[in-house]
């Protein structure tokens, strides 16, 4: 377990103090279970907590896993404005089932209606770089606006959802964000993740059941055949090899990656 050999992290000092955190934190979580890393976390991290969801299985699972462990944490999604009707439902579900207030995002109205005067309603399909601009407007401004003054950011990114992610480490410092990022279920597969939201009665999108493994924004996603990789629905007219859309990724338009994930563990 975490022992107290570095101070925690504190607004006021963060920046040497946070990557030593960082550090620190993606050393002990390959060996402890989800709701220990948590612990672990709340314990070390001094400042305002974010968990970002978008209600995916994922997003799910963690915001059970948050709550049932007593994290002081803020929930947040983006709402981009172009979300399955399906999403909004389990929203409503999942505010209801925990008694929580998920805080939404949404893009800057001016920036929108620029965007689609000079692009078109569905002017994303255009080019890779008109869809990035989509992304940027509807997406990363909002989380922008989400993370600012966060001291740790968690995700539910799993290694095993694409080559793009199998790199990551459990926790870093994001210096371009000033922040710890925490991808506690980084070594879970999907199948454990399903069955702790079929195990628990975790609120989840019907739209699962139909084929669609990962749900983003409803004219950027379709189902998936059975062998086509998890993400594969996502922007699938671009071709695969890079369904991200950006929140994970540098300025520069790379993954932020690192070490190799540790083998999966079972779930605590």
């Amino acid at each position: 377990m975490f022992r107290d050999t570095t101070a925690a992290v504190d607004r006021d000092s963060y920046h040497p103090q946070a990557e030593t955190i960082a550090q620190t934190l993606n050393s002990e979580f390959p060996q402890l279970d989800v709701g220990e890393r948590l612990h672990l976390v709340s314990q070390a991290v001094r400042g305002r907590l974010v968990h970002t969801t978008s209600f995916g299985l994922e997003g799910q699972v963690l915001t059970h896993l948050l709550v049932e462990a007593g994290v002081d944490v803020d929930f947040v999604t983006l709402d981009t404005g172009r979300l399955f009707a399906e999403t909004y439902e389990v929203w409503a579900a999942t505010e209801a089932r925990y008694g929580i207030k998920i805080r939404a995002f949404h893009p800057d109205g001016p920036a929108i209606e620029a965007l689609i005067a000079a692009r078109g309603i569905n002017g994303f399909r255009g080019s890779v770089d008109a869809r990035k601009a989509c992304c940027a407007v509807r997406k990363l401004d909002p989380l922008r606006r989400a993370l600012s003054g966060a001291a740790a950011w968690f995700t539910g990114l799993r290694a095993d959802q694409s080559a793009h992610r199998a790199s990551m480490r459990f926790v870093s410092y994001e210096s371009q964000r000033d922040l710890v990022k925490i991808n506690p279920l980084l070594d879970w597969t999907r199948d454990q993740v399903a069955a702790l939201v079929a195990d628990r009665g975790i609120p989840h999108s019907t739209l699962h059941a139909q084929g669609f493994l990962s749900i983003g924004c409803a004219p950027c996603t379709r189902a998936v055949s059975a062998g086509e990789p998890e993400r594969a629905g996502r922007w699938w007219w671009e071709g695969a090899g890079n369904q991200e859309c950006g929140l994970h990724v540098a300025e520069d338009g790379r993954l932020v990656r690192s070490r190799s994930a540790s083998p999966p563990h079972d779930i605590g």
